[in-house]
């Protein structure tokens, strides 16, 4: 089984990946850690990424699922996924068929720009949060668990483990 902890900048995707590693016993892989030196670059100076530095990057992603499919691994990744074509690529260019799921951490500007303000050593310039939103096509139902921020992470880990059961995914 392959998760994908989804959503903008600060919605907690490493956080919550690597609680719910932690809880399957299986590895969790950060997606910021696909991103080029340009691409880090770019966030950093305040500069939205476009599709084409996007492409590279989630290409990447996929072989490292791949890789983890390919070895019957259990693995939890992070990666903003934020309109339904890369979620595509991710997913193989398949619909969604039960071998990859999506947690969408979905939260309010105002939580958002709040965690992104008191966030330090992270490459991502929080002027960017409105380019995320606006590039963001949530996802629905057919295509990933959605569950709210506003939780505490563990509420949010035990929420996304019972959602999982009730769609024979863990």
């Amino acid at each position: 089984m392959i998760l994908i902890v989804m959503g903008v900048s600060g919605a907690g995707k490493t956080l919550i990946g690597e609680l719910l590693a932690e809880r399957l016993g299986c590895g969790f892989i950060d997606g910021d850690t696909f991103h080029s030196a340009a691409n880090k670059d770019k966030m950093a100076h305040g500069i939205p990424l476009t599709d084409d530095d996007r492409w590279p990057w989630l290409a990447s992603i996929r072989e490292a699922i791949l890789e983890e499919e390919n070895e019957g691994e259990t693995a939890v990744f992070g990666c903003s996924s934020l309109k339904r074509e890369y979620r595509d690529v991710l997913r193989g260019g398949v619909p969604p068929d039960g071998r990859v799921h999506f947690i969408y951490l979905k939260g309010s500007f105002a939580v958002l720009h709040e965690r992104l303000g008191a966030r330090s050593g992270h490459f991502f310039d929080p002027a960017l949060l409105q380019s995320q939103l606006d590039t963001l096509e949530e996802p629905g139902e057919d295509e990933a668990i959605t569950v709210g921020i506003e939780q505490t992470p563990e509420a949010i880990v035990d929420e996304v483990l019972a959602r999982l059961k009730t769609i024979g995914a863990s």
